[in-house]
């Protein structure tokens, strides 16, 4: 089909779509409910993760006592209502700027990065960013504690959230840094933080991006496992097609039995219509297919969402959605429910303020 067609085709199923959903509101009504209003921090900007008695976690990017963001807790109350409590203000040296969220172990702890400050106020990585845990204390205050302090060869500048494993080793990606560190310092990292007996973590680099090349580079989503233990993950940079824009890639991570990670680009965008600059985490169905968005390219670079299939030559892309501006540059991750259905948001669109979608095979 040619893409004037194609294009023209999703633009009239938008549009019908968009009616349906206008009609049948009527009848089914959905209910929005503003659960808190930010006055002492600003710029929430990763998901949200809830505790087993429906508190919710986050972060902010920006405010609290010192203006380098916060973590926060929404307590659920009783009654319906929430309370905002800050958990943790950020000070630049314990870190700066998260723009990632957090994530919960099963005893309450929560992990997360962000994307600047540091104990190693020294030149550039004073500005590499951290792996950070919230430990609760038994008056109800917690505790913040630097796991790691990025330097620039190591990984820098972490954008993404963390991934547990079941042994508690901890995995995420840094946008830059890593080696050869060169003018940007490289175009970033897979990393794992193993803990120790005695309470420190050890940093291992499992993979460096070459910047701006065909490895992929500027990671920002969160490691996806499968089964077999394999990482799944997004460059926002980098792929085959530096021509197309540098769209960006999919690609998986295999552990060696010496201990190394072998990295394969599975998918590379052109940054056309197929989509470009991945910024979001991956997500696996029943068959092994993954799913996942992409912030730009498309017919009018609003971004996709799509999906990958295995085949006996490599991985097919399908285009499961195209945003023509009713929507537009999808940047957090998709979720998939018991159906196949999937949900995920829009960081513009509709009169620019965004938008929650789902998309129903």
């Amino acid at each position: 089909m040619r893409r004037d067609k194609f294009c023209s085709w999703i633009i009239a199923v938008l549009i019908i779509t968009a009616v349906t959903l206008i009609l049948a509101s009527g009848a089914a009504a959905s209910t929005f409910k503003v659960l808190h209003v930010f006055n002492w921090a600003k710029t929430p900007e990763g998901n949200l993760a809830m505790d087993s008695a429906g508190n919710l976690y986050g972060t902010t990017s920006a405010g609290g006592a010192y203006g380098y963001g916060v973590v926060y807790q929404l307590a659920h109350n009783a009654d319906g209502t929430w309370k905002a409590n800050i958990l943790h203000s950020f000070t630049g040296q314990d870190g700066a700027n998260p723009m990632a969220g957090v994530i919960l172990d099963p005893a309450g702890n929560l992990y997360g990065t962000t994307s600047g400050g540091g104990p190693n106020i020294n030149g550039f990585a004073g500005y590499g960013g951290v792996v950070y845990r919230l430990a609760p204390n038994p008056n109800g205050s917690w505790k913040v504690s630097v796991l790691h302090s990025f330097t620039g060869a190591d990984g820098a500048w972490p954008a993404g959230g963390l991934t547990l494993d079941a042994a508690g080793n901890l995995y995420g990606t840094t946008t830059a840094g890593g080696l050869p560190c060169i003018g940007v310092c490289g175009g970033g990292v897979v990393f794992k933080l193993k803990p120790n007996s005695d309470g420190s973590w050890t940093e291992s680099v499992l993979h460096s991006f070459d910047y701006g090349t065909s490895d992929g580079s500027a990671p920002r989503g969160e490691l996806t496992f499968d089964a077999a233990g394999n990482l799944y993950g997004t460059t926002s940079w980098g792929g085959y097609y530096p021509g197309y824009g540098n769209g960006g890639i999919v690609y998986k991570l295999a552990p060696n039995p010496d201990g190394t990670w072998t990295e394969s680009p599975l998918y590379n965008f052109k940054g056309g219509t197929d989509g470009a600059s991945p910024d979001s985490s991956l997500v696996f169905d029943a068959a092994g297919n993954l799913y996942g968005t992409t912030s730009g390219g498309g017919c009018d670079g609003f971004g996709v969402v799509f999906k990958l299939s295995r085949t006996s030559s490599g991985w097919h892309e399908t285009l499961l959605h195209t945003f023509s501006g009713y929507g537009a540059y999808p940047l957090g991750s998709l979720i998939m429910d018991a159906a196949g259905n999937l949900y995920g948001t829009a960081s513009s669109g509709s009169n620019n303020g965004g938008l929650v979608f789902e998309i129903t095979p």
